[in-house]
């Protein structure tokens, strides 16, 4: 039984998920119950009024009050049943603990930012503390995005211009997978992010070593793993291929010419302009999809990319 409620639904890892799970069980239990007593007295009904030889002739059955009754209340009663059920589940889901740790999310194609409350930011790894319930301010700086963890049943929209909210509570330490539920061009697919759950003393020592860990790796280093962790990879090669923007092969130094017809020589200060405000110098045949990382990035990380862009030949 463990195994085949394992298989319907990955691992319940938070308090909420056990209404949801619940509720999800009961639906389709009682709708396996219907699905073989009506197939069953289908069958039943076909066999005993089959038409056995052309002196037989099937009764006339005009109507059975309590028969029809019946099968009118039994379904209401089971629909008020879900109802309740998931409107208590929906509440609760909505109703944010006063103790909740909050955390500023942004979506924007094709990763997930974090902020935390000391002006730390992550990205594609929400780190949360274990047993404490953490609410999550969404916004979207592009299209419409969906946050949506499968081990917590937690899902909803991130829409740009404006703020949607949802909250959850682990259980247990470990990794959980994020993804993007709305459709929000070619590399929606790609769009994933980790819950990664601490103890609370964990939590505080990663909270206030977060973006300091690695500034003390080589630059050229540091800037390949940057680009691996923003998702720049999505849509710059460094093989010359082309994907949804310029490949990062042989671009420093290189003559780019933009929308507006102008030329320009693709030095420190143009790839900084273009990590920090892409559309401001837009590159001739490509769409204005890349979003902007001023606010994301510190000038360390952004020196550190460019050292590795310009390695690239």
């Amino acid at each position: 039984m463990k195994r085949f409620i394992e298989y319907m639904l990955p691992p319940a890892k938070s308090p909420t998920a056990e209404i949801t799970d619940a509720l999800f069980y009961f639906i389709n239990v009682a709708s396996l119950i219907f699905i073989i007593s009506i197939t069953a007295a289908i069958i039943w009904f076909a066999w005993k009024y089959r038409r056995k030889s052309d002196d037989e002739v099937t009764p006339v059955i005009s109507h059975n009050s309590k028969l029809e009754i019946t099968w009118s209340v039994i379904p209401l009663i089971l629909v008020m049943i879900v109802f309740a059920w998931g409107f208590q589940g929906y509440v609760n889901l909505r109703t944010v603990p006063s103790d909740a740790y909050e955390v500023r999310v942004v979506g924007k194609s094709w990763l997930w930012e974090f902020h935390y409350d000391n002006g730390n930011v992550s990205i594609n790894e929400l780190h949360v503390p274990v047993n404490r319930p953490v609410k999550l301010i969404m916004s979207s700086d592009d299209v419409i995005h969906s946050f949506y963890v499968p081990d917590y049943r937690v899902k909803r929209d991130v829409l740009p211009n404006r703020y949607s909210s949802l909250w959850f509570e682990a259980n247990e330490t470990g990794e959980s997978v994020v993804f993007c539920t709305e459709y929000c061009g070619r590399a929606h697919s790609n769009m994933l992010a980790t819950v990664i759950v601490h103890e609370q003393e964990e939590f505080e020592t990663w909270l206030a070593s977060a973006g300091a860990a690695n500034d003390d790796m080589d630059p050229v280093e540091r800037g390949e793993q940057l680009t691996n962790q923003y998702a720049c990879v999505t849509c710059h090669s460094v093989d010359g291929s082309e994907i949804l923007g310029p490949s990062f092969q042989g671009l420093f130094g290189s003559e780019r010419t933009l929308a507006s017809g102008e030329t320009v020589t693709a030095d420190e200060n143009y790839i900084r302009e273009s990590i920090l405000e892409p559309n401001a110098k837009l590159v001739e045949g490509y769409d204005p999809v890349m979003p902007a990382f001023a606010g994301s990035l510190n000038d360390r990380q952004v020196d550190a990319i460019i050292e590795y862009i310009k390695t690239i030949e």
